[in-house]
């Protein structure tokens, strides 16, 4: 095992939990479950995270709708087929279960990777500056994950400026989006999830540290 590629993706929650455990797949006898927590922003928002955990680590644990649950893991990608397309889903993988905490940041994350896509800036109609930007994660056995990342202000125009294959290291929190999409005529509600970034450094140039106030 590559501890320094476990490091690169490492994710902290706290929440309720706001659906069942449901089956996902198995992995070499090994059963996985799917389930969501609601994790509270500073706003007193919501957050709804999707989290992945073995049967192995559920026990008796009481994963119960309502219950608040605390954990460390890290924040997944994959692909799944959707007819002749594939759709890049996201999941917190659950490393283990933790004692609650108030006093903790009930939603972080830190990430290192790669720019893998040209960041995409724009402008909301009220100047608000945003990037886009989607980041290649290494994990142990050959695999990456693919994070797409969002960055505001002065972080935003930071990152715009830099190349596809550069070293990013992150600090922020996982959030979920609800937006509209036209499907076959007719708008549907779905959800995005991303990460949004608070503090960003690029590693050839170590000595800038950008936080997300403009």
């Amino acid at each position: 095992m590559n501890y320094e590629q476990m490091n690169n993706n490492q994710v902290q929650l706290q929440g309720k939990v706001v659906t069942n455990p449901v089956f996902s797949h198995e992995v070499l006898g090994e059963g996985f479950y799917e389930l969501k927590l609601a994790v509270k922003r500073l706003s007193d928002q919501e957050d709804i995270i999707p989290i992945t955990v073995s049967e192995r680590l559920m026990g008796d644990r009481r994963l119960e709708i309502g219950n608040t649950v605390s954990l460390t893991g890290q924040f997944r990608s994959y692909n799944k087929a959707e007819g002749d397309r594939s759709r890049l889903l996201l999941t917190t993988f659950v490393r283990e279960f933790i004692k609650d905490d108030e006093c903790v940041n009930p939603n972080n994350i830190d990430l290192v990777g790669y720019i893998c896509k040209q960041p995409i800036f724009r402008t909301t109609p009220f100047k608000r500056e945003i990037c886009d930007v989607l980041v290649a994660v290494n994990r142990a056995y050959n695999k990456s994950d693919y994070i797409p990342c969002i960055l505001w202000g002065r972080n935003a125009r930071f990152v715009q400026a830099l190349s596809v294959g550069e070293k990013l290291i992150i600090n922020g929190r996982i959030q979920s989006r609800v937006y509209l999409k036209n499907i076959n005529g007719e708008m549907a509600e779905k959800v995005a999830y991303e990460v949004s970034v608070s503090r960003v450094t690029n590693e050839s140039k170590p000595m800038q540290l950008y936080n997300n106030a403009s």
